[in-house]
């Protein structure tokens, strides 16, 4: 048996779900990042693997562009189907996710909506915390134990799909600082930064921030963009109080 954490994480929340869940199963755990444009992992499975599967949430929906990537996953193997959301809602996303991955021949044990921080504002700062990974962890166990148990996942969401899924309407802004290094580019998950490093095709970014979080120069911002401050501090008034973790295991019925 190998245990997989797969996951399209552009600023890290979904990563750390993944690998927590994971760390439940196993201390050897294979990571397959489909974040990175051009990048995705090559994998094969066997019918006793466990892959914990993790993505973001964009207006409701799983990001259009990771369930693209994931259709080169291929079961038959055992599944821990995860989202992560801003502390708003989740909406359909996490029904999406195990529908998605039972329609690739994987039998989903179980399913978790975590908190993550916000990319917008600051909201819910530093999750998923230490008190997740350790609830999460006891989740990844929990599912591996209860394999062979039978019953069936019922999670929230509804079907049809609500619209979502694609990215947000802010496009960071490249300040002074920038010292052309090309970590941008390079780790853009969806190809929007021009070689210079500056340019930026806000028709093709999805305001995952990840440029933002990861420029050694603090050089990537979204300083002087009044309309993003506005929305950014209304945003974390709105979603201020704390959410916790949702977690669903098959049911005998």
């Amino acid at each position: 048996m190998t245990v997989y954490a797969a996951y399209f994480s552009p600023t890290g929340n979904s990563r750390k779900a993944a690998l927590a869940i994971a760390s439940g199963i196993s201390n050897d755990v294979k990571e397959l990042d489909f974040t990175r444009f051009g990048a995705a992992p090559e994998c094969s499975f066997a019918s006793d693997d466990i892959i914990v599967i993790a993505a973001p949430v964009y207006k409701g929906r799983v990001y259009k562009g990771a369930i693209e990537r994931f259709s080169a996953l291929k079961g038959p193997a055992y599944c821990i189907a995860a989202v992560t959301y801003g502390n708003r809602a989740y909406d359909d996303a996490l029904l999406e996710l195990v529908s998605f991955m039972k329609a690739q021949d994987f039998d989903v044990v179980s399913a978790t909506a975590v908190v993550g921080q916000h990319t917008y504002g600051n909201i819910q700062e530093g999750r998923p915390d230490s008190a997740d990974a350790e609830a999460l962890r006891c989740f990844g166990k929990a599912s591996y134990e209860s394999i062979g148990k039978g019953g069936e996942l019922y999670v929230p969401g509804s079907y049809p799909y609500r619209e979502g899924g694609d990215g947000g309407n802010f496009t960071p802004l490249t300040g002074d600082g920038c010292v052309s290094c090309g970590l941008c580019v390079r780790q853009c998950p969806v190809g929007a930064i021009g070689d210079d490093c500056r340019t930026i095709d806000s028709s093709v970014c999805i305001s995952c921030f990840r440029c933002i979080r990861i420029c050694p120069k603090s050089a990537k911002t979204m300083d002087g963009d009044d309309g993003y401050a506005a929305f950014a501090e209304s945003f974390t008034e709105k979603l201020a109080r704390r959410k916790e973790n949702e977690f669903f295991m098959k049911e005998v019925r």
